[in-house]
């Protein structure tokens, strides 16, 4: 066989296999992102993608890590304790998904980072968790600016401290058990309905 035959032929088989293992690739995405559509998530899908680990202290003081509700649906939101309105109001409806489940709820890991070091202590954390009835729910993370900025990076929230507020990116993921972001909800106007429906879903999921 011509040598110059011979390295076309070659070229061709390996464009050949290139297009074929794209078209694998891009169809397996495909499959998983069509299972996650088809599993009746409200919120918006995010397609499965590993969700940022962190490791911050709660306000009883205990250590608390993403990666230690592996097994488990996840919560994860944004908030800080002085907020005059949207902050109470996303701990409030998060209370309603969160009793909506039953005895479930206590299968769903929940954790609230707080988007403002300076004013989120221990016992401000506390007090929070107190007046909006999620002791048996959830841990309130607080911390330095250097240790909570980059999980705020991470989990694209923006977070910066006014004179007497904090403006701050409204965002709640839901993470499955395997530790991937399934669905976010934006804002405090959610449907806890719509919530409950989702971690519904992934609890059922292995």
């Amino acid at each position: 066989m011509n040598w110059r035959l011979a390295s076309r032929l070659s070229v061709i088989t390996l464009a050949i296999l290139v297009i074929v293992v794209v078209t694998l690739a891009q169809n397996n995405k495909g499959l998983f992102l069509g299972a996650s559509a088809a599993a009746g998530l409200q919120g918006s899908d995010l397609g499965g993608i590993a969700a940022p680990s962190f490791t911050l202290t709660d306000q009883n003081g205990t250590q608390v890590s993403l990666t230690q509700f592996r097994g488990r649906p996840v919560i994860v939101t944004f908030l800080y304790t002085h907020c005059p309105d949207q902050c109470p109001l996303t701990a409030e409806r998060l209370y309603t998904a969160l009793t909506n489940l039953g005895g479930d709820a206590a299968k769903v890991g929940v954790i609230a980072v707080s988007t403002d070091p300076k004013g989120d202590t221990a016992d401000a954390a506390q007090k929070f968790t107190l007046q909006h009835n999620m002791q048996n729910y959830w841990h309130y993370l607080v911390g330095t600016q250097e240790t909570l900025s980059p999980v705020w990076a991470s989990y694209n929230v923006y977070a910066q401290g006014q004179q007497q507020s904090v403006d701050h990116t409204l965002a709640i993921y839901l993470i499955d058990k395997q530790g991937r972001q399934r669905s976010f909800f934006g804002g405090s106007t959610f449907d806890p309905a719509h919530v409950t429906n989702d971690l519904k879903i992934l609890l059922k999921e292995k």
